[in-house]
């Protein structure tokens, strides 16, 4: 099967896009497909992992560059530039299917397409992780690419979705009648995460406590409550009543963080920014416990590395994936709410107790390795079939 998969970035990208795309790539590649991943974020032609790489960078000053500038209509630039290199290569060799992300929509003038159908794989819908509208161009700019991320997904020939509960979440946000073919795959870990977590002993040394946020500085992870619940542990430490803790915050720049933030609180972070995967690693191989408290994830990379690591987790109910991945197996913690106290809360055991830590440990190891390349692989080949019959009978 010969088929072409739309990107936003793909590695060395240090992104949960870039991730999720070179796992999807690779597991359909080693099931026996031809790959072609379309990507924004370089230029030039190449082949990584046995998949052929097309970047498709907008040229700075080209007309679909500036289009991206303007406001709601700025959201067609993408996918004009997906559509017209995608039917390119398509008309000199076909593709048999097509898939894209949900998020911001880069498929949707590609959707609905007898001659080529289109799958879309879902992550967390744009308007889950943007801020609230501040003005009224702010307001057209998101619906606009709602109605698009919308269009996308009703004029798919499949869906797929991580998890069974992000997948009612995807048909509620979209109105989506179950008429199209579609799967629940949970995505996979790159090879190398696995063989580096494999090999990473828990770290020694008790003091200081160090906890781990992996992610980006928005609502939807949690990352307000996250440092609410730091400035409350801090000033318990301070009295004397918690051992020393620090947390890093890959992802997060200094520029990221609260110009008002309390020196109770600055005092136990460092903003690390993006970070290469080796240096990650590293970061995952020193961490006591991992601190993901989102409000929602579509499936939870991070709990899935951390998993693999065997480190704690500290995480909120309010994530569907998180009771699954972390609340079930008893890996960590759960959160009642992202709150700054509830976060505390789920914190602080942690932090005092070493033989708590170790406990917690040992269960997300044996909680790990629940998804695998070659599941992944045949399952979407599986869902492609269907979504190619599919769109056949239409």
């Amino acid at each position: 099967m010969r088929t072409a998969l739309l990107a936003w970035d793909y590695p060395p990208s240090p992104s949960g896009l870039s991730t999720a795309a070179r796992e999807i790539a690779e597991s359909l590649a080693e099931a026996g497909a031809e790959v072609t991943v379309f990507t924004l974020d370089r230029s030039g032609h190449e082949r990584i992992g046995g998949v052929a790489v097309s970047g498709l960078a907008l040229a700075p000053g080209s007309p679909l560059a500036r289009l991206r500038r303007w406001g709601s209509a700025g959201h067609l630039a993408a996918p004009l530039a997906f559509r017209r290199a995608v039917l390119d290569a398509h008309r000199r060799t076909p593709f048999a299917v097509v898939e894209a992300t949900n998020w911001y929509a880069p498929a949707a003038l590609l959707a609905g397409r007898r001659d080529l159908p289109l799958v879309t794989r879902s992550s967390t819908p744009a308007a889950f992780t943007r801020d609230p509208a501040g003005s009224l161009r702010d307001r057209l700019d998101g619906g606009t690419a709602d109605r698009l991320e919308r269009r996308q997904a009703q004029a798919s020939a499949g869906l797929i979705a991580n998890t069974a509960a992000h997948a009612a979440v995807i048909a509620r946000s979209y109105g989506l009648t179950g008429r199209q073919p579609d799967a629940v795959i949970g995505l996979s870990l790159p090879p190398e995460v696995a063989t580096r977590a494999h090999g990473a002993a828990y770290p020694e040394a008790e003091r200081p406590v160090r906890l781990l946020f992996v992610g980006r500085a928005e609502a939807r992870k949690g990352f307000d409550a996250l440092l609410g619940a730091v400035g409350i542990l801090g000033l318990e430490q301070a009295r004397g009543s918690l051992p020393p803790f620090r947390l890093d915050l890959v992802g997060v720049t200094p520029a990221d963080l609260p110009a008002d933030l309390p020196p109770e609180t600055r005092h136990h972070i460092r903003a690390r920014g993006r970070i290469d995967g080796l240096a990650l690693a590293e970061a995952y191989a020193r961490a006591h416990a991992v601190v993901a408290p989102s409000r929602y994830e579509s499936f939870g990379l991070v709990y899935q590395e951390a998993l693999a690591y065997g480190r704690p987790i500290v995480a909120c109910a309010e994530d569907a994936s998180a009771r699954a991945f972390v609340g079930l197996p008893g890996a960590g913690p759960l959160a009642g709410a992202a709150t700054g106290p509830a976060v505390a809360d789920a914190i602080r055991p942690i932090l005092r107790d070493p033989g708590l830590r170790r406990l917690y440990r040992a269960r997300a190891l044996a909680a790990a390795g629940r998804f695998g390349r070659a599941e992944l692989g045949q399952a979407t080949l599986a869902l492609y079939r269907e979504a190619i019959a599919a769109a056949g009978r239409t």
